[in-house]
């Protein structure tokens, strides 16, 4: 009998000890004095997407209290094998992904790489903001709206150019969409990057562009192109004089550049959980939107759930257009 009531209490101790254990993990998360690394698929310090990541991330280490160093790649299909060496094993929490379509769902759809696979590497927290791409082009170009575009391509066929920001870009599939979409055939003409694109654009050296807001938002502002329609169902609070695709009577072409945070697969869901929650608190503050907004770039949030349902649609949809544009597999 007193040996029963001594096994049982010892069983009683190991699981209160258990217990305790668990909580104290828990409640040590994130760890005290430990830094939470983000990697981040851009140039430190260059472009659009690394002001988002900055602005997100810094509001988001205020909200949890911790420190977010941000770790580099500068290209993001080159950099895959660095990214997947970076996050294997690194499922405690204090390891992060904050990428784009790009890196997400374009680059895996044209690299056709079987190690990297999004959506079995990475365990989703949440979408972060989007900039809608924006068909624009040359001042010079007598087209003032999309169908009037569609009519002159139709009518002067091989005469517009459109740049972008190589073969395989997000700005050349967008292209490619409208191509699809309408029935006409542009030159496509790419560039080493956005800018030299946008720069030609400019000059006339090529009549379109289907770039993202963010990256012409400047030039419209100050009439050095025309835009034509925001590539989304609705107006872009950045230019809300500038009809969407929708408005222009092409509702399936959508396209934009959106962020998202993820964490390695394994990593605990409750941890999941408290990212989701931090990352949806801080995109509801006015002054982050405001600040995003000045980039062009809106913000989203969701649940983790919403952003695999959103992962799994455009990969379907990207992997159609590359399909539809005959691209090799690189």
């Amino acid at each position: 009998m007193n040996m029963r009531r001594l096994a049982s209490g010892a069983i009683g101790l190991i699981f209160l000890l258990a217990s305790a254990v668990a909580t104290a993990t828990a409640t040590q998360w994130p760890e005290p004095g430990r830094s939470i690394q983000v990697i981040v698929p851009a140039q430190a310090g260059y472009g659009v997407g690394n002001s988002v990541a900055r602005l997100v991330l810094d509001a988001l280490a205020a909200k949890l209290s911790v420190r977010i160093t941000l770790q580099h790649f500068t290209s993001s299909g080159n950099a895959i094998p660095g990214i997947l060496a970076s996050v294997e094993g690194n499922t405690d929490g204090h390891t992060l992904l904050f990428a784009s379509v790009d890196t997400l769902v374009i680059e895996p759809g044209l690299y056709r790489s079987a190690e990297f696979q999004p959506l079995e590497s990475f365990s989703s927290i949440g979408l972060v903001a989007e900039t809608p791409h924006i068909l624009v082009v040359n001042n010079d170009l007598p087209a003032h709206s999309v169908q009037e575009l569609t009519e002159y391509i139709a009518k002067y066929p091989g005469v517009v150019h459109f740049g972008s920001s190589g073969n395989g870009s997000a700005l050349h599939l967008a292209g490619e969409s409208y191509m699809s979409a309408t029935g006409t055939n542009m030159v496509h003409v790419p560039y080493s990057s956005a800018e030299p694109a946008t720069n030609n654009l400019v000059s006339g050296d090529i009549q379109a562009m289907f770039q993202v807001t963010s990256g012409v938002l400047n030039y419209i502002r100050n009439k050095k192109v025309r835009p034509l329609a925001v590539m989304s169902s609705k107006r872009s609070p950045a230019l809300p004089n500038v009809p969407s695709m929708a408005e222009a009577g092409y509702p399936s072409l959508v396209a934009s550049r959106w962020y998202a945070l993820l964490a390695p697969h394994g990593t605990p869901p409750d941890i999941i959980e408290r990212y989701n929650t931090a990352l949806n608190a801080v995109l509801e503050s006015p002054e982050l939107r405001a600040r995003l907004l000045e980039l062009g770039a809106t913000t989203l949030g969701g649940t983790p759930n919403e952003l695999d349902r959103f992962l799994w649609a455009e990969t379907q949809k990207w992997e159609k257009i590359i399909r539809d544009a005959h691209l090799q597999p690189r």
